[in-house]
């Protein structure tokens, strides 16, 4: 008799390929568009690799503790982890049994459902509202006492959008104080609304919060797969105690140490690319395309049956896109070629222009089907 794999996993979606490789407008998965490391960081790299016969540090010590002296908080209410989408898998193999439940918003990060399953657990995908953004209220109904875990990830992906921080706030206040409620914030250090709430100040003031953050993104290290956690205390170590010995290698962490001491220099690039994004989301605006506010570094345009076209279209312009079937198209914000030639493919898309706008509002197809079919990508 063969061996058979547990039904689940066979079920799951697999990774969905990419064309970015042949393609050189690489706009698919919200990666910084310069190659360049700081000179610092680019030196830890490379003292790292000389030390690549030893085992590194199976605690990442040091990077917890610059961690927790950077946002004031005990290491012990830190994880490090394999980017953030490691952590939010670690985070449901550590709180959730078979047939426990966890919420999200829907259509969010797509690992959400595909790790709910791996642990045996039920995704809950509640709506988007009209603005593509979360609708706290229904999430908040939609919580059972099967609960535990509410992921909000803000700004969300792939839709871009953010809750205020009032929302944000009194949202978590009302969730049960025995459900996590876990804001990931992938996307944090592209945020210019002064109105988005930083989540680490609602982690200093609650039992049931943590965030989730990567120095895949706006740190550019998405090669090297490292990104932190940071809630209570009881959380990260449970977090801690299911990762993979040794799991974050010696050269992320002096990467990500290093790219600490050079703050100014990413926060002065992810300034330049929302300045871009805005610029990218006032073109696509005047070519007739509802482009909601975003406040990560990328674009959702919600072209619902036109996104297959609407992909394959680009690719015929050197553009390579995320479609997420049915829905829309996130496209991340490049560089100065790139973009231009983004630009070009959207304004000659056949769907442009006054047609689309004036085209009845994207619906949202059933969610149960999305949340079944959809392909992980993995780009956290």
């Amino acid at each position: 008799m063969p061996i058979t794999p547990r039904a689940e996993i066979v079920a799951l979606p697999g990774y969905a390929a990419r064309r970015s490789e042949s393609l050189p407008a690489k706009l698919a998965n919200n990666e910084l568009p310069e190659a360049t490391l700081p000179p610092p960081v680019s030196a830890a790299i490379a003292a790292a690799v000389a030390e690549s016969h030893r085992y590194p540090d199976m605690g990442a010590t040091d990077l917890l503790d610059r961690l927790a002296l950077k946002y004031e908080l005990p290491a012990e209410r830190l994880a490090v982890g394999c980017g953030s989408v490691a952590l939010c898998l670690q985070v449901l193999q550590a709180l959730c049994r078979p047939g426990d439940e966890v919420v999200f918003a829907w259509r969010s990060f797509e690992a959400y459902p595909v790790f709910a399953r791996m642990m045996n657990a039920t995704g809950v995908p509640v709506a988007l509202d009209d603005g593509h953004a979360h609708d706290l209220d229904a999430m908040l109904a939609a919580i059972t006492p099967r609960t535990r875990v509410v992921f909000v990830c803000n700004p969300n992906n792939p839709t871009g959008t953010v809750v205020s921080g009032a929302a944000l706030r009194s949202f978590a206040a009302r969730v049960p104080s025995d459900v996590l409620v876990l804001i990931d914030e992938a996307y944090r250090e592209f945020v210019t609304d002064p109105g988005v709430l930083d989540g680490l100040d609602l982690v200093r003031g609650a039992e049931n919060v943590a965030v989730l953050r990567t120095f895949s993104k706006a740190y550019g290290l998405a090669a090297l797969r490292v990104g932190y956690l940071a809630g209570p205390a009881a959380v990260a170590s449970a977090v801690r105690k299911v990762a993979v010995p040794f799991g974050v290698n010696g050269i992320a962490q002096a990467a990500a140490l290093a790219a600490l001491s050079v703050e100014d220099e990413v926060a002065d690039r992810c300034r330049r690319i929302a300045a871009e994004r805005d610029r990218v989301r006032a073109v696509l605006l005047a070519q007739g395309y509802p482009v909601p506010p975003t406040q990560a570094n990328f674009v959702w345009l919600p072209l619902g049956e036109h996104t297959g076209d609407f992909v394959a279209h680009a690719v015929t312009h050197g553009v390579d896109v995320r479609g997420f079937a049915g829905d829309g198209v996130r496209v991340t914000v490049g560089g100065e070629a790139a973009n231009a030639a983004f630009l070009r493919a959207s304004g000659s898309f056949p769907y442009a222009g006054r047609e689309l706008a004036q085209r009845d509002p994207v619906g949202q197809p059933g969610l149960g089907q999305q949340v079944a079919d959809v392909p992980l990508d993995g780009t956290r």
